[in-house]
């Protein structure tokens, strides 16, 4: 590290620019590796509670999430009591996205080539006060685009 020195007295004075370098180097770095897996999740979904929920042993490489909830005021109320399945940016209904699974699983054959479409995983999230009907339905809208793994995700009791 360089010393300045001043006339007066002697004092050295070191040169900080390597140590800001350095702060900003990690920062970078601490960007780049954090984990984005929590930008898939949605906190208008309160996921159901269950003894025996644990995180997957693989992550899975082709997966595409599907939120299931309610439209909530600042305190968790429920604003409507039909729920919401948070797509992209987009609030729709159960029953509406036909149209959406149908484009994913175009984009997904032109991309990977038609076998992958039936390899990608879909992951339901669905909140614990949703109807069982309306996950069977998005289920089967997504089996008609030419989905067919599934699964669900909850968070331990522990966690709760």
């Amino acid at each position: 590290m360089k010393l300045k020195t001043t006339s007066s007295g002697g004092v050295a004075e070191p040169d900080m620019t390597p140590m800001i370098d350095c702060t900003f180097q990690l920062i970078t770095f601490f960007m780049i590796v954090t984990n984005f897996e929590q930008t898939k999740a949605d906190e208008r979904v309160k996921l159901p509670a269950d003894q025996m929920a644990k995180p997957p042993a693989i992550v899975k490489k082709d997966e595409l999430t599907v939120n299931i909830g309610f439209k909530r005021d600042k305190d968790g109320n429920k604003l409507d009591a039909l729920p919401y399945v948070f797509w992209n940016g987009l609030e729709v209904r159960v029953e509406e996205m036909k149209p959406n699974f149908e484009r994913e699983s175009k984009l997904t054959a032109a991309k990977l080539g038609k076998d992958k479409v039936k390899d990608t995983t879909i992951t339901i999230r669905a909140d614990s006060d949703t109807p069982t009907g309306l996950v069977q339905e998005t289920i089967k809208l997504a089996q008609e685009s030419g989905y067919e793994k599934f699964t669900f995700k909850a968070v331990s009791e522990e966690a709760r």
